[in-house]
């Protein structure tokens, strides 16, 4: 008897509990389907979908309750009118909002998909189409904070919600590896790579002669009919370059900041043999080569990239830093350096590098003079040291004064020139360089 009794007792308190959860998303269904919610509604709403995540135990009613649970800001911005502001938005916009969301939401999605039972399917995807400006309005307003991880893991979650949209995706490898979140951002950008996202796109654009404004179209064929009837003038075609060689470029980076150069390595070879054509991915591997110092194998991808585009200046500047380093390289470095002047005659740096070059050893004769003493023969000596020093001096100053010729106004090329006019004994010179604003 007594366990016939407690049988009795379960069964009728599952039956309890049954109705309990059944009248609770009859509750919930009403809410959720009003086009006019009231705050009254939201009272019972919350009430309700509490109650049902506390009972649910079969995978149905768990995937629901977090569904009613996650909607809920939605049905808040919803409560507020027809003349809802952003700043109201705002109020029920926040990284645990989408995160509920993108969980909620996409349980949802799974398990209607699964079972075949589409009760919120349509609902859900209209729900996203709508909200995503909302959510990426918050993005911005992180962005504009510098919260670059936060903007990360916002993008990210709202791809989730969305994964046809990879640009979010893109958004978030990208905003991880500002946010220095190196793993993170391998992650996002293998992933990216893996769904074969290039970025290339082709956008349509046509002026309105409404505003004057550009418009963009979903077609070639939709822009020249907005043409041809008339409400469009100067149709235009825009494209986006591939973004490939820069995501297997953040990629190594992102490898390098974590100081996994093997990772790097890796990552890099399997970039050359995707496109074993992108000048970028060439550098990115030559600045690879260029952080352990291996300046040969630098040296000879720097100039596998100059072959197939021998107008780099930044190349050249970049081949004369390396030369200079090496033992017997100045010459090298010379020569990378005027190139690159040729290529681009407004080149600081340059200017600066070759005077640098020129004046490499005046440190070692100073202290050669510094070192002699009165006699006849140190006096000889000084005086030849002082004329080889001298030379230092006048093969910099041409390199100097065009510089200077250029980039008026900057205080270490000035600084610098005036060095050597005192040097030289340049007394007028120095005292008009002076005078100069």
């Amino acid at each position: 008897m007594k366990t016939k009794f407690k049988i009795i007792i379960g069964l009728l308190f599952f039956s309890l509990t049954t109705f309990a959860q059944k009248d609770q998303v009859k509750i919930l269904k009403k809410i959720y389907a009003k086009e006019i919610i009231t705050d009254a509604d939201l009272v019972d709403y919350k009430k309700n979908a509490t109650k049902y995540g506390d009972v649910a135990i079969e995978e149905e009613d768990k995937v629901y309750s977090e569904f009613y649970k996650s909607i809920l800001p939605i049905l808040e911005i919803n409560a507020l009118g027809a003349n809802v502001t952003t700043m109201q938005k705002a109020n029920f916009i926040n990284m645990e909002t989408i995160s509920d969301l993108s969980s909620g939401l996409n349980g949802t999605l799974d398990f209607e998909k699964k079972t075949g039972k589409k009760l919120y399917t349509d609902k859900i995807n209209e729900t996203i189409r709508n909200f995503k400006p909302i959510f990426w309005e918050y993005v911005v307003v992180l962005d504009g904070q510098k919260k670059y991880k936060e903007v990360s893991q916002a993008a990210y979650l709202i791809y989730q919600l969305d994964k046809k949209d990879l640009e979010r995706l893109y958004i978030a490898a990208e905003y991880a590896l500002r946010a220095k979140e190196y793993d993170k951002s391998i992650q996002y950008y293998n992933e990216l790579n893996a769904l074969k996202y290039t970025g290339e796109s082709t956008t349509y654009i046509a002026k309105s002669k409404v505003n004057d404004e550009y418009n963009a179209f979903s077609s070639l064929a939709e822009r020249d009919i907005a043409v041809k009837i008339g409400t469009h003038t100067d149709p235009k075609i825009e494209k986006t370059p591939s973004r490939t060689g820069s995501i297997y470029k953040n990629i190594v980076e992102s490898y390098i900041a974590k100081n996994d150069i093997p990772g790097a390595k890796k990552a890099i070879v399997d970039a050359r043999l995707t496109n074993p054509d992108d000048t970028s991915l060439i550098l990115t591997e030559a600045n690879l080569y260029l952080k352990t110092e291996d300046f040969d194998t630098y040296k000879k991808l720097i100039t596998e990239v100059l072959a197939k585009n021998p107008n780099d200046a930044d190349l050249f500047f970049n081949l004369g830093v390396i030369s200079s380093k090496s033992k017997d390289g100045q010459a090298e470095a010379e020569k990378n350096y005027l190139k690159a002047i040729q290529i681009d005659p407004k080149y600081r740096n340059a200017y600066i590098n070759l005077a640098v070059l020129k004046l490499e050893g005046e440190t070692k004769l100073l202290d050669q003079m510094n070192k002699l003493g009165t006699s006849p023969a140190d006096s000889k000596k000084y005086d030849v040291l002082k004329a080889k020093r001298e030379g230092l001096y006048k093969s910099a100053l041409p390199y100097l004064e065009k510089a200077e010729e250029l980039f008026t106004g900057d205080a270490d090329i000035k600084s610098t020139l005036l060095n050597v006019y005192n040097a030289l004994d340049m007394t007028e010179k120095a005292k008009a360089l002076k005078a100069k604003k």
